[in-house]
């Protein structure tokens, strides 16, 4: 029912700090196209950035979950009637041996209206951007704005036009590619990308030898110039083997665009803005990383200041764009005859039809949901939504799994961005005749994902969240 209000929750475990933010809203109905969103948003509670726990190389899960109890407890946020948001395990975080076990205990701990995803470098340039740069990026609908989201452990990139993200991709630069001990200024550790880096500029440094400032500098200043290359669709840039190793995502520019508008987030975004802001910065080394340092390197780069904007949300940029941006909503008009199979999770977006696809094209997307043993989904692009074009096209679909053989019983998605839910899955199921576990979720954007879950129904609406993001 429109008028209830959600709890939403939105999680980030990043390479060097791990926050919480937690918000209520209103399922409203939008008056120009009558759908249900999530309106008056209000935030409820914002962690302190924590250090993400670790223990050797791998993340320390007894601690993970004192921090996701905690971090409930105070936002007093109930698990089992949380509606959506979203949880990201990322940066080097993510290359933690354990780093899907840490998915498996933030799935325990708050319940299935969550997704949480492990290295997935393109949904957090996305929810960063969302939750950062997006509201900038729609009062300036026709410049192009890049947000930069730099942690510990990746420089996520997104290129965003009128509050849309165009392009997104990622570069393994970040703070704490090189772990140091503050006081002595030792190396603790080297990332591989570090060790490549310190290759590539003669650097004969190791754990427990004293880093120089002469040679942090040296350092960054690399970084600055793969973060300059990359803003300027410099894709020559990367072709040397030390540049390409820093490459996780390529980030292309679309040919001709004007000059960017540049936006930061993340904890390195946090010192640019104090920069920026004639706020001193901590001393190098303080936080036992490179990440002053970089903030410094980024501060005297005509080439990334020259065209600067302030969001209102950088820190917890990823955390609050994921619940804010997660989650979509489908409801009325769903085709779901079987409510009790869900939730579904962890889905695999196997094709993208339209009613212009070839029967062969049908029939392979076919096959492929019948060798995927969860179930699979299948994007439906439609133009037209009258009752012949969804017969016609039901009518293709169903001609498809007759003539593949036995119809499987795991279930079949369907998803399409117009309001035509009931139409297309009655067409596809003659009424209920062909035996197809189906459901048809519309009004959805699936924004390029690959993977979908799905939530169960509260108060008439369904929770759908997209993940594993392409460029």
């Amino acid at each position: 029912m429109t008028g209830a209000r959600v709890a939403l929750l939105g999680l980030d475990f990043g390479s060097t700090t791990s926050c919480a933010v937690a918000a209520s809203a209103t399922l409203a109905r939008a008056a120009g196209t009558g759908r249900v969103e999530l309106g008056a948003l209000e935030e409820r509670y914002r962690s302190e950035m924590a250090l993400t726990p670790l223990a050797g190389d791998a993340l320390d899960l007894d601690a993970a979950a004192a921090l996701l109890d905690r971090w409930i407890t105070e936002a007093g946020v109930e698990p089992g009637a949380l509606f959506g948001g979203g949880a990201i395990i990322t940066g080097l975080a993510a290359r933690r041996r354990n780093a899907d076990a840490l998915a498996a205990l933030i799935r325990a701990r708050v319940g299935e209206a969550l997704l949480a995803v492990a290295e997935d470098p393109c949904l957090e340039s996305w929810v960063a951007f969302m939750g950062s740069a997006a509201p900038l990026s729609r009062a300036r609908p026709g410049e192009p704005l890049i947000n930069l989201d730099i942690g510990g452990g990746t420089t996520n990139l997104a290129l965003g036009l009128a509050g849309e993200v165009l392009r997104t991709g990622c570069l393994l630069v970040g703070a704490r590619h090189v772990a140091l001990d503050p006081r002595s200024r030792r190396i603790v550790s080297l990332s591989p990308e570090a060790q490549a880096a310190f290759d590539h500029l003669g650097l004969r440094r190791g754990p427990g030898d004293a880093l120089s400032q002469a040679e942090a500098e040296a350092v960054v200043a690399f970084h600055v110039e793969l973060l300059e290359a990359a803003i300027a669709g410099r894709a020559e840039a990367f072709a040397a083997p030390a540049a390409a190793r820093h490459v996780q995502v390529p980030f292309a520019l679309p040919e001709g665009m004007a000059a960017p508008t540049l936006t930061f987030s993340g904890g390195v975004g946090e010192l640019i803005y104090a920069g920026l802001g004639g706020r001193p910065l901590p001393e190098p080394a303080h936080h036992g990383d490179l990440g002053v340092d970089l903030a410094r390197a980024i501060l005297a780069s005509p080439r990334l200041c020259a065209r600067v904007a302030t969001p209102a949300s950088m820190g917890r940029a990823t955390a609050y764009g994921l619940l804010r941006h997660a989650t979509q909503l489908s409801g009325a008009t769903l085709f779901l005859p079987r409510p009790e199979r869900l939730p579904l999770r962890d889905l695999p977006i196997l094709a993208r039809l339209s009613p212009a696809s070839a029967d062969a094209e049908i029939d392979h997307a076919v096959d492929l949901f019948r060798r995927s043993p969860r179930g699979c989904c299948l994007e439906i692009a439609l133009d037209d939504v009258t009752a012949p074009a969804l017969r016609r096209l039901g009518g293709r679909l169903a001609g498809a799994l007759r003539r593949a053989g036995p119809i499987p019983d795991h279930p079949l998605v369907l998803l399409t961005a117009q309001n035509a839910g009931k139409a297309l899955g009655g067409y596809v199921t003659g009424w209920g005749a062909l035996p197809v576990d189906l459901l048809v979720i519309d009004e959805v954007q699936a924004r390029g994902a690959r993977f979908v879950q799905l939530g169960r129904m509260r108060d008439q609406v369904l929770p759908v969240s997209f993940y594993g993001m392409t460029p």
